[in-house]
């Protein structure tokens, strides 16, 4: 087949490529940016409470920390080392998410953290942020224990003991995990390409216990994400199949009125009349 032949066959593969690649773009779009800033309209600076609560929490840790009594603190409310007791890092780590971690910048990851939690406020909601968030956390914080606790090899699994007294600290695994999870909830595949792929490639380039944490959020991210839309199909279809029946509303009982001696039960004397007899 000669060239002249080729072209016009691949001309309807790019336009169709071309045409599939804008509505995904614009899908997107409307899902993540275009939803949330119209919620936004409608509720005022209200709709943002978690994105300002996080930013400014991780300002103020950042600035009490630089005083060596300060970081003292800030190291025994928040500080989580895989080397701690269980209960001391489940305890630590709701504080943990805005303590900035030591190898990374804390104004160049503040813009991501807020834009993060104020996408999923405004998309998901408050309660089921604070879930993801947390829930992304604590797995990347437990599965760390384990990486450690399995120790070096398991085919790159396991981790050294030195690494349970790295300070494990940050918004980051929160921030990726709200991400995933949008991006999964709200079928964009883009987004869920860019922060999954740039996960891959940090803990690729820098293997370390971040990198791996991050790796971690992101199928937690993944699972809760799938979970929330089958969680949704099983309810419509228990809906479907058992509508719920809804009790009639009660009616007040009848007020009684003012009755009178002759009328009341039981009073079986006869009536008087109050005139006179006639003589």
């Amino acid at each position: 087949m000669t060239a002249e032949g080729r072209i016009p066959r691949v001309r309807p593969l790019l336009a169709r490529l071309a045409r599939f690649t804008g509505r995904t773009l614009w899908g997107e779009w409307h899902a993540i940016v275009v939803g949330p800033v119209r919620r936004l309209a409608r509720r005022g600076l209200s709709g943002l409470l978690l994105a300002f609560v996080a930013a400014f929490g991780v300002v103020l840790f950042h600035d009490v920390a630089q005083h060596p009594t300060g970081a003292l603190w800030v190291e025994r409310l928040g500080g989580v080392r895989a080397e701690l007791p269980l209960w001391l890092s489940l305890l630590r780590t709701p504080v943990s998410l805005y303590v900035p971690a030591l190898d990374l910048p804390v104004w160049a990851g503040i813009t991501q953290l807020f834009l993060a939690f104020a996408l999923a406020e405004l998309s998901l909601g408050r309660a089921r942020t604070l879930l993801i968030a947390y829930a992304t956390t604590l797995a990347g914080t437990l599965t760390a224990r384990l990486m450690i606790a399995l120790g070096p090899g398991w085919w790159g699994f396991g981790l050294p003991p030195e690494a349970g007294q790295v300070l494990d600290t940050g918004p980051s695994a929160a921030v990726v995990g709200l991400f995933t999870y949008l991006s999964v909830v709200r079928r964009a595949p883009v987004v869920f390409t860019l922060t999954g792929g740039s996960m891959v490639w940090e803990s690729i380039a820098v293997p370390n216990l971040a990198g791996r944490e991050h790796l971690i959020a992101v199928a937690a991210a993944i699972v809760l994400g799938l979970l929330q839309g089958r969680g949704e199909r099983f309810r419509s279809a228990v809906r479907s199949r058992w509508p719920v029946r809804r009790r009639p509303p009660r009616t007040p009982p009848p007020v009684p009125g003012p009755t009178r001696a002759a009328d009341r039960p039981g009073d079986s004397r006869p009536r008087v009349s109050a005139r006179s007899p006639d003589r």
